[in-house]
């Protein structure tokens, strides 16, 4: 079972990365991991009861497809569709689970949801967030994807410079750093000097 991941800098990003790689690997394959997945992002806090069910799965697997296909337009330069914009304002519409402050076990203060979790709510707060992303000028320079050479997946740079190369140094890049040193290490030059 793959990973999900939460490299991508926002949450509609983190969506997209359920389905990425090449080949291309679905970590978003069951109610189940579709609750991990909730619970990975915040959207739902640690304990909250979910009961994400198949209907849940399927509204979620279209909102990454909408969200692929307006991201990879808007990394290619390309307006994105009207008939897209309208299905994403329209996913955003319904109100969010509201957030509420409670007593953790120890008395501090830990998030909690005003009302049970439910999938039109959980993907409005998934579209809101899309929806700041796409329309914030400084967030849609910072979209990249990936460079890593079996990664697919796209993430906000927010570095110093705007450098960053991967989704994630401690994964794609250290692969990429691996990959370098093997080449490096086989090459006939430093196999002479050996």
């Amino acid at each position: 079972m793959e990973e999900l991941r939460f490299d991508g800098g926002r949450v509609c990003l983190d969506l997209i990365a359920t389905r990425t790689g090449r080949p291309v690997v679905e970590r978003l394959d069951s109610p189940d991991r579709l609750a991990a997945w909730l619970y990975g992002t915040g959207l739902v806090p640690a304990g909250t009861p979910v009961s994400a069910e198949p209907h849940w799965l399927t509204g979620f697997l279209d909102l990454r497809a909408l969200l692929d296909d307006v991201v990879t337009g808007q990394l290619a330069g390309a307006a994105p569709a009207p008939e897209a914009v309208r299905r994403l304002n329209e996913t955003a519409r319904p109100a969010p689970p509201a957030p509420r402050a409670v007593p953790g076990p120890d008395g501090a203060l830990v998030r909690g949801l005003a009302a049970a979790p439910e999938p039109q709510g959980l993907l409005a707060a998934v579209a809101r967030d899309a929806v700041e992303m796409l329309t914030d000028p400084v967030a849609r320079t910072q979209l990249r994807r990936c460079e890593g050479e079996n990664c697919t997946l796209v993430y906000l740079d927010t570095s110093r410079g705007r450098r960053r190369r991967w989704c994630s140094s401690e994964v794609c890049g250290n692969r990429e750093r691996v990959a370098r040193h093997r080449r490096r290490s086989s090459s006939p030059v430093a196999n002479q000097a050996r």
